[in-house]
């Protein structure tokens, strides 16, 4: 009798268990479009700008304190710890994040991103662009192909939303 009752028991809580589960699964298939994840600072979206804007708007020499939205071209394949955003005319603009103090996942590359940060051009040694190459998990030819710096526009970000 008393392993009836325990099988009992057993059996209602693998079945409730089972039913809160399927419920929960629908409920995060029917929110996964408007979830956010946050990565360093706490930020917020309002008052980003797409790539193309910030392109017109930087001058060489000056750093612009600005938000931008962008899809994520490229994420570090090591530890997540710098990524691409991708204009619309294919360029893309490296993001390192501040103080090397937090990481983003390395499977978020073509998410919707913004960040919050400063943004520069500034010149991008060899040794640099081979790392990236390399951390981006490219092939040696590619990464020896690499021979002279680079001018590029670079952001460092103090937050980031991944949608």
């Amino acid at each position: 009798m008393k392993t009836n009752f325990v099988i009992g028991i057993l059996l209602f809580v693998f079945t409730m268990s089972c039913s809160q589960n399927t419920e929960n699964t629908a409920a995060n298939k029917n929110n996964n479009t408007s979830t956010q994840y946050y990565y360093g600072d706490s930020i917020d979206g309002s008052g980003a700008i797409t790539m193309d804007e910030l392109k017109a708007k930087i001058k060489e020499g000056e750093e612009l304190a600005v938000k931008v939205t962008a899809p994520i071209e490229a994420v570090c394949q090591k530890k997540g710890c710098w990524m691409e955003l991708k204009a619309n005319d294919g360029s893309t603009m490296r993001v390192t994040f501040k103080d090397y103090g937090f990481f983003v996942p390395k499977d978020a590359k073509g998410k919707q991103a913004i960040v919050d940060g400063v943004a520069r051009i500034e010149v991008t040694s060899i040794a640099d662009l081979k790392e990236y190459a390399k951390d981006d998990g490219k092939s040696k030819e590619a990464i020896d192909s690499i021979t002279e710096p680079l001018k590029e526009l670079v952001f460092e970000a103090k937050g980031v939303i991944l949608q």
